[in-house]
């Protein structure tokens, strides 16, 4: 498979090495040469330098030949922007986005865009593990709680 990962953050660069690794063609954009060192010095991924909002980025990093583009910076509005680049721009049928606020992540998986918020998914797990509760898939925890929603909204 051919996985183009946007941000090599925590999250980018393992998922990039676990990819790889697995034997999939990787390839990693990132604007900060300092985080590309997570990849350590034996990484088998395609390193391209350039932001992921920019088309010409984009194309240098092939995704039009890609399989899966996943963005994972650390801002939501960069995200969702990109993979809908990627989705409607380049063909991309398969995209996810990492979201940290769950009611904008609720709002395009309507859409139709497969995004993972992080808060969500370990505070439904640790809750789950707390009370002796068998732990769940993700799109359990992948969600935004309505229990939540109404104390916020409160």
């Amino acid at each position: 498979m051919r996985i183009v990962i946007m941000g090599c953050g925590r999250t980018g660069s393992m998922l990039a090495l676990l990819m790889s690794h697995a034997g999939h063609q990787v390839t990693v954009i990132e604007r900060s040469q300092d985080a590309l060192m997570r990849l350590g010095k034996k990484h088998a991924c395609t390193i391209v330098v350039g932001d992921g909002l920019d088309e010409d980025t984009l194309r240098r990093a092939e995704v039009d030949k890609a399989d899966a583009f996943i963005a994972c910076t650390n801002g939501d509005n960069t995200n969702l922007m990109v993979v809908q680049m990627a989705r409607e721009l380049f063909g991309v049928q398969r995209v996810a986005a990492k979201v940290n606020d769950p009611v904008r992540a609720e709002a395009y998986r309507e859409y139709g865009i497969f995004t993972v918020t992080s808060g969500a998914i370990l505070a439904g797990y640790l809750r789950d593990w707390l009370l002796g509760n068998p732990a769940q898939n993700i799109e359990h925890y992948n969600q935004f709680y309505p229990e939540l929603r109404q104390l916020l909204e409160d």
